[in-house]
């Protein structure tokens, strides 16, 4: 195979690797362009593409982590991913781990790491490399990734994210959730959310947001129904849509341009968790992206019809 061939052939793996350890798509379609540039540019041909390719995309994805951690600090609100709708990586002897580890709850998880643990935790126990390999990736002797392994596993069995194995039961009942979304249902709401439900929005301080989570499900229902019914009376519309490999949606404009995603958290039955991206820069990559704060003055305008 050409060069070219061979690049293209793994790069949904290296978007995969470079998406899980920063969190973002666009960072990571340009990691993945870098690590092209230069493996375009080796004199040499290396020996194996996959190893050459891996080992420049974790370490390209290592230094822009590591600024991009600056930038987080001073994020305007709640920080969250940028939402996938689909990971391009599969592989049946690894989808158990493919699947929880690009979950927003365990992304959020990994952002607890240090750069250097975050990457040898995602090529380690996501994607199975050998020790001697992520050594070459992160510029570290093969003890000292066998420590960060150890203190990464450790930090993410500690909050280790949990959700219904029965995908069959999370899809049923994220239908309920968003059909009673849909009708203003405040009790169909409350009885599908866990009485401890968390909701998070993130928008970067770009566009309309929570200041902080939403917490109860009496509030969480309450809130839910004080406005998507009004969101819909100005043309709004939502379409279910698997997103970070958990229940969804897709909120949309009267003209079809995405307003923000929408993830549900699912265990024992209930919703733990509900959280919704907003911020236009986090959007583009779904679609032409909505203007939020036009829509924000429609709803505040608009008005419930009278009995």
């Amino acid at each position: 195979m050409t060069r070219a061939e061979e690049f293209e052939e793994l790069r949904p793996l290296l978007f995969s690797i470079a998406y899980r350890i920063l969190g973002g798509v666009s960072e990571a379609e340009d990691a993945v362009q870098e690590t092209w540039l230069r493996f375009e540019a080796s004199p040499p041909r290396p020996g194996s593409a996959k190893a050459f390719l891996s080992t420049t995309v974790a370490r390209i994805s290592i230094d822009v982590l590591r600024s991009a951690r600056v930038r987080r600090e001073d994020y305007a609100g709640p920080w969250l991913p940028e939402p996938l709708l689909a990971d391009p990586y599969t592989d049946p002897e690894r989808s158990a781990e493919l699947a929880d580890s690009v979950s927003m709850a365990a992304l959020l998880l990994l952002e607890r790491l240090s750069p250097l643990e975050r990457a040898v935790f995602v090529l380690r126990e996501v994607f199975g490399f050998g020790f001697d390999e992520i050594a070459s990736a992160v510029g570290r002797s093969e003890a000292a990734c066998r420590q960060l392994a150890v203190r990464a596993r450790r930090h993410m069995a500690a909050g280790r994210p949990r959700f219904d194995a029965d995908r069959r039961k999370q899809e049923e009942l994220a239908e309920r959730f968003f059909d009673a979304l849909r009708e203003g249902d405040v009790e169909g709401l409350r009885e599908l959310l866990a009485a401890d439900v968390s909701m998070v929005g993130d928008g970067g301080g770009k566009a309309p947001q929570l200041t902080r989570a939403v917490n109860g499900a009496d509030t969480v229902a309450r809130l839910l129904v004080s406005v998507f019914p009004r969101m819909a009376r100005i043309g709004l519309t939502f379409e279910r849509h698997e997103v970070n490999g958990q229940p969804g949606a897709i909120f949309r404009d009267r003209d079809g341009r995405v307003l923000h995603t929408m993830t549900l958290d699912v265990l024992d039955g209930r919703i733990q968790t509900i959280r919704s991206v907003i911020n236009p820069d986090k959007l583009r990559h779904v679609g032409p992206v909505a203007d939020a704060w036009a829509i924000d003055r429609e709803v505040r305008q608009a008005r419930r019809p009278q009995e």
